[in-house]
Parts: structure tokens; sequence; C-alpha cells
């Protein structure tokens, strides 16, 4: 639905990730307490799957996500959470 598809994941003090749950990540959609129209452009996917629109800075959706995660207690100390953009893939770009 979206261009851009987002990981999300848990890191834990010695650096494990872990994806996060699709009902962290759709909690955070459903009920963003950042009432913050820019976090509408999203649509969780799966588990540590997030797709998003152009529009969405992925710093501000990473402080916003990890602030939800820690009110929620779904984040404990010495963990923190880590969002980045996967590679898309080029389309048409064939030999023909």
């Amino acid at each position: 639905m979206f261009v851009r598809r987002l990981a999300v994941e848990r890191v834990d003090a010695t650096g494990m990730r872990e994806a996060c749950p699709v009902k962290w990540i759709d909690n955070f959609a459903m009920r963003n307490f950042t009432n913050d129209a820019i976090f509408d452009d999203t649509l969780p996917v799966g588990d540590g799957l997030l797709e998003a629109g152009f529009r969405i800075p992925l710093d501000n959706l990473t402080v916003a996500m990890e602030e939800w995660f820690r009110r929620k207690g779904y984040l404990k100390a010495g963990e923190r959470l880590e969002v980045r953009e996967l590679e898309r893939a080029v389309v048409g770009q064939g030999g023909d």
C-alpha cells in the first residue's frame, strides 16, 4: 500500500535484535499519543514491519514509537528501538 517498508526492532543491552510484535506496532499506529497527523501514513503489516509514506521522518517516528513502547512497558531499561528503511526492489529495470 505505502511506498516505504520499515523494519521495527527491539535492541537489548547486548545488541541482540528482535522484531517488534505487530500488536505493539499496531497499538502505536491506532492509539498514537502524539496527535501528530504525520503518523497517519503508517500501516503495520507484520512482526517488525511497518509500511509508510515518504513524508514520515524516520527520526521522529523512532522517538515517538520508543516513547510509546516505554509508556506501555514494552521496552525495558537498557533496551532501545531501531526503525530503519528496508531496501526497495527496483521495478521495471529488466533487460528488455
